[in-house]
């Protein structure tokens, strides 16, 4: 059984409607906000052009941040400062688990230990936004032939965002 999230379904639906009806005015105050208080995620995003990510691709990895950030805005839980080293270990920890999954040879195994990570993820609404977002995107790609390997390092970046908040709020609480 997974811990009890705190940013709840609505608040991530709420955060993505916001974010869709801003203005590049409003975004650039609310990235001008994430830079005071979580500098390093956005840092995380803008150092995606030197992975060789175009910058259209960048754009919407921001985007994902800028929702993840208003749902923690939506939730009314104070985040604490996620540092790049912390960054860094999830990362890893996550580049692990994917690994665990695909070199299981068995793929009933290989389904369980994803369908495991997903569903004891302290964070499942804001994974589940973000995958969903990731799936769309790669489709969109596909159909445009517009896909390149650096599209792993976005994904692995807008994943990595929700993991950094999950464990700074355990961190928190705990």
């Amino acid at each position: 059984m997974s811990a009890r999230t705190p940013i709840s379904v609505e608040q991530v639906a709420t955060a993505a409607r916001k974010v869709r009806a801003m203005s590049m005015a409003e975004k650039v105050a609310l990235t001008e906000e994430i830079h005071q208080r979580q500098p390093n995620l956005l840092a995380s995003c803008l150092v995606q052009p030197r992975l060789g990510v175009a910058i259209e691709k960048v754009e919407f990895l921001l985007n994902i941040l800028l929702v993840c950030f208003q749902a923690m805005k939506e939730a009314g839980v104070h985040w604490p400062l996620i540092s790049e080293q912390e960054q860094e270990r999830h990362l890893s920890r996550h580049i692990g688990a994917v690994r665990f999954s695909e070199e299981l040879t068995d793929p009933a195994l290989a389904d369980a230990a994803r369908t495991e990570y997903l569903a004891d993820h302290p964070e499942t609404p804001l994974l589940a936004f973000v995958i969903g977002e990731c799936n769309a995107w790669l489709a969109d790609l596909a159909r445009r032939h517009d896909e390149s390997e650096s599209d792993k390092f976005v994904m692995m970046a807008a994943i990595n965002l929700v993991n950094c908040i999950a464990a700074a709020e355990r961190k928190e609480r705990g």
